[in-house]
């Protein structure tokens, strides 16, 4: 198998969603990056989008629509400045033209080149979508690209002339600097095994990996910015009151929870709300307050269109943060970037074993591939964090999902808000115990392995009903009735 990078399971973007907003995203920037690797954006007249299945069904909720613009318009996820995520498609809706990467300015309608397939689907995948690009001569270009999950998408065919099919980002390139010898949690420890019977931690084996990957200095710089994000996330939805958009009118909650557990005015920076939370002694209940704070505020911002980390999807973007955090202010103040950077490469190697032996695709296994795979990462990191064994952390990664088998997914109004954004603060709760009930239990005694678990997630994502997957057709999202203003 090859090898999945951290960098790969966490990847910079904007909300709501890595599969309906970054996946889509990235499919438009790659398709338009085709187009000018060939010189063909010039013939360029029009271009139509086509949605299928989820992605038609939850789109709107999800802003692919607005993803898709920018994507063609050639903005970067990672850098765009979040006033013009929204403003920006405005602009195209107004003027009716769109300027592909740019640099080609061509007519383009939302509203009739962004065609919502609301009863069809394409086989590979329910997130499915067609890029076509007409052009002077007639020719009509066309890719026909899949989102599944966590940002990752595959192009399955290309007309245009040279193109080939190929996963984004390309896991075969990623995995060319070592062969991968495990793919499973079982494969994994065996590797981690020394002859006298002792274990090399998990974070050292994904070190050496990434290594042969990238330099050690911009392994610490990218790592880095992903913290740096999700703390601003954290920040950002702790500063920010007002209404969600969308029309479900749901209020920002964490500005509220941060204020009453604050003792004095909000600091002025991330890093000094961190500070000051490490400085102060909290009751238990307290302690659960801001765990459940950290993560709603994510997913608010998320819910915002902000820019947040996939961990390993936008709709479960807050677990990891608000353990993360958990960890750094009230299970080790004096922990330093190491820390934080053990904490991620731990969580990253355990997505990558949800990602190669089930899926992290909502559209295909409900919520229980996003908040429950979060969970497990998060245990996982948190129990190594905590002095655990790599037999402690699979266990509690095994816990965490245990508790989270048959979660659907079911958003009212198709937006990543109700029940997502709560869902988030009761992974990160699931994870923290995970956690406490590894490290005090003897790991040779379990009677479940977390390789059992992927499998009976990946077999409940398949006996699932499409109706819990994403689409809206089924639980929360069909029993309460809400006329949401036409997008």
């Amino acid at each position: 198998m090859p090898y999945i990078s951290v960098l790969d399971m966490f990847t910079i973007g904007i909300g709501p969603s890595s599969s309906h907003t970054l996946g889509p995203w990235r499919a438009a920037l790659t398709f338009i990056k085709h187009l000018e690797i060939l010189h063909r954006l010039d013939d360029v007249t029009g271009v139509t989008i086509s949605l299928y299945g989820s992605l038609a069904l939850t789109g709107k909720g999800h802003g692919t629509d607005i993803a898709i613009q920018l994507g063609l318009s050639g903005y970067d996820y990672k850098t765009i400045p979040l006033e013009n995520v929204v403003e920006i498609p405005e602009a195209i809706g107004r003027n009716r033209t769109i300027i592909l990467s740019g640099k080609k300015e061509v007519s383009f309608d939302p509203k009739s080149s962004i065609v919502f397939n609301f009863d069809k689907s394409l086989d590979y995948h329910p997130n499915g979508m067609i890029i076509e690009a007409t052009t002077s001569s007639d020719t009509v270009l066309r890719e026909e690209f899949y989102s599944i999950g966590g940002g990752f998408i595959i192009l399955l065919n290309s007309s245009i002339p040279n193109v080939a099919p190929a996963t984004i980002p390309d896991e075969a390139a990623t995995g060319l600097g070592k062969a991968l010898d495990w793919s499973t949690a079982q494969a994994l420890l065996e590797h981690l095994k020394h002859p006298d019977g002792s274990f090399s931690p998990i974070h050292k084996i994904v070190l050496e990996q990434e290594l042969t990957l990238r330099s050690i200095e911009d392994l610490h710089s990218e790592l880095k910015a992903v913290y740096t994000t999700m703390l601003e996330a954290v920040y950002r939805g702790c500063i920010t009151p007002g209404i969600l958009p969308g029309g479900l009118n749901v209020t920002r909650r964490a500005p509220g929870i941060a204020a009453a557990l604050l003792t004095g005015k909000m600091p002025d920076s991330p890093e000094n709300l961190i500070n000051v939370i490490r400085t102060q002694q909290y009751q238990f209940s307290e302690v659960i307050k801001w765990i459940g704070c950290f993560a709603i505020a994510v997913n608010e911002e998320n819910a915002a269109f902000g820019r947040v980390v996939t961990a390993p999807t936008n709709g479960s973007a807050g677990v990891i943060p608000a353990v993360l955090l958990h960890y750094l202010c009230f299970e080790n103040r004096n922990a330093q970037q190491s820390d934080i950077e053990k904490f991620l490469m731990v969580a990253g190697a355990v997505g990558a074993l949800f990602k190669q032996g089930a899926t992290i695709s909502a559209a295909m296994g409900g919520c229980q591939a996003e908040i429950g795979v979060s969970s497990a990462m998060a245990a996982a990191a948190l129990t190594e964090c905590c002095g655990g064994s790599p037999a402690h952390a699979l266990m509690a990664a095994e816990i965490a999902m245990e508790h989270h088998l048959g979660m659907t997914c079911d958003p009212v109004g198709g937006l990543v808000q109700i029940p997502c954004i709560e869902r988030n603060s009761m992974g990160a709760i699931k994870a923290i115990m995970a956690s406490q009930i590894a490290l005090a239990s003897d790991p040779k005694k379990a009677k479940v392995s977390l390789d059992t678990v992927i499998k009976v997630m990946y077999d409940t994502a398949k006996d699932m009903n499409t109706k819990y997957k994403e689409t809206s057709l089924g639980g929360l999202a069909a029993k309460i009735s809400l006329a949401l203003p036409e997008c």
